[in-house]
């Protein structure tokens, strides 16, 4: 495939390549680390208020309700600052992955093109020498064809071949079984 570099303004910027899932989850992490932290706090606070629960402490559940509700409040918060603050950012990578997706669909369909006319080069050169092999064929069929008797003497002129044929045959059998001994 084509190895020409992306015409875009992200050449320089080393942060917008390719990632993998991974790369992608470690990057959203580090850029905003505040969310996975309220979703771990809001799990701790139920796992909490459930402990609470089968040991019968209403007072102690009643608040680790109040700080799942507090942490989800923060984890809401977290994810709307940081989508506003990471908005440009975002738009900027979403353009790339078009682009790279636009790119391989290009290579992709130059890759079918390139295999569609070879194809099609390999049919025409068959062709040309097909249709050479069947004038060579017919030109050769001229030469040596017999001039066509008249119907009545085809039937005769066949038969008459086909008896000095069988005749010849014989008489080479004969000729090698002679020879040999």
């Amino acid at each position: 495939m084509s190895s020409d570099p992306l015409p875009s303004s992200f050449e320089d910027s080393p942060q917008f390549k390719e990632e993998t899932s991974l790369q992608k989850f470690r990057r959203r992490f580090k850029e905003e680390p505040l969310i996975p932290l309220g979703c771990a706090a809001t799990s701790y606070a139920l796992y909490r208020a459930y402990r609470s629960m089968k040991a019968g402490d209403s007072v102690e559940m009643n608040k680790m309700f109040r700080a799942r509700i507090y942490a989800q409040f923060f984890t809401l918060i977290a994810v709307v600052a940081g989508g506003m603050f990471y908005k440009t950012e975002r738009q900027q990578r979403k353009e790339f992955e078009q682009m790279v997706e636009e790119r391989k669909s290009q290579e992709k369909r130059d890759a079918w093109l390139r295999e569609l006319e070879i194809r099609d080069k390999e049919d025409k050169d068959w062709r040309e020498r097909h249709a050479a092999m069947e004038a060579a064929a017919k030109e050769v069929g001229k030469k040596t064809a017999p001039k066509p008797a008249p119907v009545q003497d085809a039937a005769r002129s066949a038969i008459e071949r086909s008896e000095e044929k069988s005749i010849g045959v014989l008489d080479a059998v004969m000729e090698l079984l002679s020879r040999r001994n």
